[in-house]
């Protein structure tokens, strides 16, 4: 018995020995790895800024656009003396500018609208007369609320550049002038309308403007209304301003009908609170034939209902063959 468990004693202690030895020679190992092994060396890192090449397109968002346009029409007529049928010689002239920028970004969409007009005819023994004068200029501010329905607020001024007079026969019997009838600023009106807009498509507009006020101004001391005159342009005798709360219905077209053929339109109703049932109303139309790039011919009508200046209706329309520059074409 005694000698069993000297022999078991005798092989645990040289199991432990075998054990140290082998776990020295693995840390021997690990401190200097076998030289026929492997090596792994830990690579160096060349970090440099990158520097990444520029798009070639360079794209930018626009939110502006322009479009312009300069205009003359000319009409003539002549008649030999001998000219059986009847007739007037006669010439006339017109100029007009055009402009309107655009500026939409998300909900927010702003327009100004400048039309300059201005023509003049002369008819055989008779003194030269206005056949067009207008200045128009439009502001428009609107957020959209819905697909098709904006609020809006704009600001608008309207006159003309040149003295309109009244003309009559003199007691020899030559054409003359026998007063002045407007001038610049004689009307003037300004217009400051709130509402909202109704707009399907760019190229109709309907503006209702709850809230709109209108200062007609009377600067010229020829045109200002006397006591004996009675309220001109609803202004009253002695006064140069007026101011009107209404309400307002603008519409705008501007639309290709046809190829190489637009019409362009604007109406416009102001309905006074006080006087509902009399309100004035202006419709100018202008329809083009472009025949080439620069040559068009256009036939402009305007419908003018205001008691404020006359009882009645006033009408205008004019047929012109002119030359119209486009930018851009």
């Amino acid at each position: 018995m005694r000698q069993q468990f000297y022999f078991l004693l005798t092989l645990l202690l040289l199991g432990v020995s075998i054990g140290k030895a082998q776990i020295y020679d693995l840390d021997e190992l690990r401190r200097k790895p076998d030289s026929n092994s492997l090596k792994v060396e830990r690579p160096e890192l060349d970090i440099r800024p990158v520097t990444l090449p520029v798009s070639a397109l360079d794209l930018q968002v626009i939110y502006w656009r322009h479009w312009s346009s300069f205009g003359i029409n000319a009409n003539q007529a002549s008649f030999s003396e001998n000219w059986q049928s009847g007739g007037v010689n006669s010439i006339s002239v017109g100029a007009l500018i055009n402009h309107k920028s655009d500026y939409t970004r998300n909900n927010t969409n702003f327009v100004t609208e400048l039309n300059l007009q201005y023509g003049k005819m002369k008819n055989r023994d008779q003194l030269p007369r206005k056949n067009n004068d207008r200045i128009f200029w439009d502001n428009k501010l609107s957020l959209r609320i819905a697909k098709h329905w904006s609020l809006f607020t704009s600001l608008t001024f309207e006159s003309q550049f040149d003295i309109g007079y009244h003309y009559g026969v003199s007691s020899s019997g030559q054409d003359s002038i026998t007063g002045v009838r407007s001038n610049f600023m004689a009307p003037g009106y300004l217009t400051e309308s709130l509402g909202i807009e109704y707009k399907p498509d760019n190229t109709f507009s309907l503006r209702i403007g709850t809230g709109t006020a209108r200062q007609t101004f009377v600067w010229d001391d020829n045109v200002v209304p006397t006591a004996g005159d009675g309220s001109r342009y609803g202004v009253e005798p002695g006064r140069r301003f007026r101011n009107d709360l209404a309400f307002q219905l603008t519409a705008n077209l501007d639309r290709n009908i046809g190829q190489n053929l637009n019409l362009k339109s604007r109406y416009n109703m102001f309905a006074n609170y006080e006087e509902l049932n009399d309100p004035a109303h202006r419709l100018d139309a202008t329809l083009i034939a472009s025949v080439t790039r620069l040559i068009n011919v256009s036939l402009t009508g305007i419908l003018v209902y205001d008691s404020r200046q006359h009882t009645d209706i006033q009408t205008s329309q004019t047929l012109a063959l002119g030359l119209l520059y486009k930018i851009p074409k």
